[in-house]
């Protein structure tokens, strides 16, 4: 399976993971003190992600609850966001010049997700 998250070492002393496809990096996560807490969020994004709704910031569309969100950055172009009920923010995308890329980006962690396999690196 080539859907992936990968969980690293980030700096001072922390983890992060991100969901890859291949060699890409798909989403990406804040930084973890602890390793168990990174993989407690991989497990959560796992059962929430697929049923979550997509909230469009940028058609002044609002949502609670799990939910992905596709914002615009100051140069025009967007990025997604998969938030939880708290209203953290859990991961994020890179910026994409396309809303469809984002669109595609959501769909890959909604479906490829849940059954991606988790690579521990760190």
């Amino acid at each position: 399976m080539a859907h992936k998250f990968k969980i690293t070492p980030a700096a001072n002393e922390q983890f992060k993971f991100a969901f890859v496809y291949n060699a890409e990096t798909i989403v990406w996560s804040e930084n973890y003190k602890a390793k168990a807490s990174a993989k407690s969020a991989i497990e959560s994004l796992k059962k929430n992600a697929p049923g979550a709704p997509t909230v469009d910031l940028t058609r002044n569309e609002t949502g609670t609850g799990y939910r992905f969100e596709i914002a615009g950055s100051s140069d025009g172009q967007f990025y997604v966001r998969f938030v939880a009920s708290n209203g953290e923010t859990m991961v994020r995308s890179e910026r994409y010049k396309a809303k469809a890329s984002a669109v595609n980006a959501i769909e890959s962690v909604k479906t490829n997700g849940p059954d991606a396999e988790l690579v521990d690196e760190a």
